[in-house]
């Protein structure tokens, strides 16, 4: 199959280099910066994210958006969830109805629509389209380990076509019906990996973060329920999954956000030292106007957006987080 990925990040260069050991694909990957393609197609090498791993040969590079797309069987797309709504119309500038699946995780900034939502307005039915998503290191998929994903699209049999091609023995993906429950559980773990690793790094030990997963599952649920999502989802790959390793590995950049913030660091310079985007801190306020509209309770969603936008200690988050009233664990 013929393999478009567009988005030249980290995510965008795992999956290019992950994809382009199958013989049975042909990949291209694009990044909109013409410097950037010079530099990856004459050190084989993306620097600045994987510098340990070399792009395969048989990987094509441009910058050329429409090359990409009118080569292709399948698009990939691996941009921030900022990036997908122009990345989705220079698509359709193309001129090429072509199947589009993407893999950013979050909700779009001032609109607080899930990625599907954004496509839907952008494609209006014209291709097949869903959403790849699941528990998954974009080094560790560069690096060829097991990883399993799931797949979703209201077109179940696209789903199931597209699984099988992307299928490997390393490679695992499963498919759903569920894309609300899919993209809701990669959207919100990300800000509660912020508060896991806010509460790591003010030493609360391993029974306070498996306290802060639990009840962030539970927020995640309220929430995906609220918003049309299955419960099953949420106790699957791109809910508890994703949550479990987002919130407690190393390679986690919203967790490491949160363990910058409990030292004190200001957010501006904890971005500006991360270099990579940390969907997290773009989705928490939108996450929290969700809910006060919907009408969820999210109290470790609100006390990661008062350290984040309101100013507000972590130290005095917590403890007011902490201070709140027993009651009933339900979801």
């Amino acid at each position: 199959m013929k393999l478009a990925v567009l988005g030249a990040g980290a995510w965008g260069t795992a999956l290019a280099i992950s994809l382009s050991s199958s013989s049975s694909h042909q990949v291209v990957l694009w990044t909109r910066n013409p410097l950037h393609l010079a530099e990856l197609d004459s050190q084989r090498v993306n620097k600045r994210y994987f510098p340990a791993f070399p792009l395969p040969q048989s990987l094509h590079l441009t910058s050329s958006l429409c090359a990409a797309v009118e080569a292709a069987d399948l698009v990939l797309i691996a941009v921030p969830v900022s990036g997908l709504r122009a990345t989705l119309r220079e698509i359709v500038a193309c001129g090429k109805t072509v199947p589009v699946i993407w893999g950013c995780k979050g909700f779009e900034v001032d609109s607080a629509k899930l990625p599907h939502q954004v496509a839907e307005e952008e494609f209006a039915g014209i291709t097949p389209c869903g959403v790849l998503s699941g528990p998954s290191f974009a080094q560790e998929v560069a690096q060829g380990l097991p990883t399993a994903l799931t797949l979703a699209s209201h077109d179940a049999g696209f789903a199931q076509s597209i699984a099988a091609q992307l299928h490997t023995s390393r490679r695992r993906v499963y498919t759903s019906k569920d894309i609300v429950g899919v993209e809701t559980g990669g959207a919100v773990k990300n800000v509660i990996s912020i508060a896991a690793g806010i509460s790591d790094g003010m030493g609360f030990g391993h029974n306070a973060r498996a306290a802060l997963i639990t009840r962030g599952l539970a927020e995640i649920t309220r929430l995906g329920l609220k918003l049309g999502g299955y419960m099953e989802t949420f106790m699957g790959l791109t809910g508890m999954g994703d949550l479990i390793l987002t919130c407690t590995g190393d390679l986690s950049r919203n967790r490491r956000v949160g363990l910058r913030l409990a030292a004190g660091d200001s957010l501006p310079s904890i971005l500006r030292e991360l270099g990579h985007t940390a969907e997290g801190v773009h989705t928490a306020r939108e996450v929290l106007r969700l809910s006060r509209e919907l009408k969820v309770e999210m109290p470790i969603t609100a006390a990661v957006c008062s350290i984040l936008h309101d100013g507000i200690s972590a130290r005095l988050a917590v403890e007011a987080l902490l201070n709140r009233e027993p009651k009933i664990e339900n979801y």
